[in-house]
């Protein structure tokens, strides 16, 4: 991980909501749209509760989870990867994880009301510049994290607040 030197913070899923799927028998699994899957290289399957790419031979959840539940027109779901083990990633504030680093990002801003106000497409390891510019409007309450190729939603990165 690497350290941003203004104050946000990566908030991971948490791990409670998909704790059960693993004691789902597959019909269960199927009927909801749930696909066990094994990650067969790496990166490739980024874990969205640990913030870490799978290891190969590993077994995840592929899904659909509501990301931006919110009223309106920017209300949003989409695929992702939850490791059948996984625990919640707790980056500390500044800290970027690793998987961030070597994709590229489309990152959305929000207002408080869950509306658009910018977004940038970058490389991860440009991360910390984009993230700077987009807070430094007033506006933006929050980011949004998405795979820019295949548009799935990563993380949220919130603004810490000063003590």
């Amino acid at each position: 991980m690497s350290t941003l030197t203004t104050a946000f913070q990566v908030v991971a899923l948490p791990a409670r909501p998909f704790a059960a799927l693993a004691a789902l028998p597959a019909a269960v699994l199927e009927a909801r749209g749930i696909r066990r899957v094994i990650a067969d290289d790496k990166p490739g399957f980024p874990c969205r509760v640990s913030l870490e790419d799978a290891e190969p031979g590993e077994s995840l959840w592929l899904l659909s989870h509501v990301h931006h539940d919110v009223p309106g027109p920017y209300r949003a779901s989409g695929p992702i990867y939850v490791r059948e083990h996984a625990v919640a990633a707790a980056p500390a504030p500044g800290e970027l994880p690793a998987l961030l680093r070597h994709r590229l990002l489309s990152l959305r801003a929000y207002d408080a009301h869950g509306m658009l106000v910018d977004a940038e497409v970058c490389e991860g390891t440009a991360l910390e510049s984009v993230v700077t510019r987009l807070f430094a409007d007033p506006a933006v309450a929050y980011l949004h994290v998405h795979n820019a190729r295949p548009g799935c939603f990563m993380c949220r990165i919130e603004r810490v607040l000063p003590a």
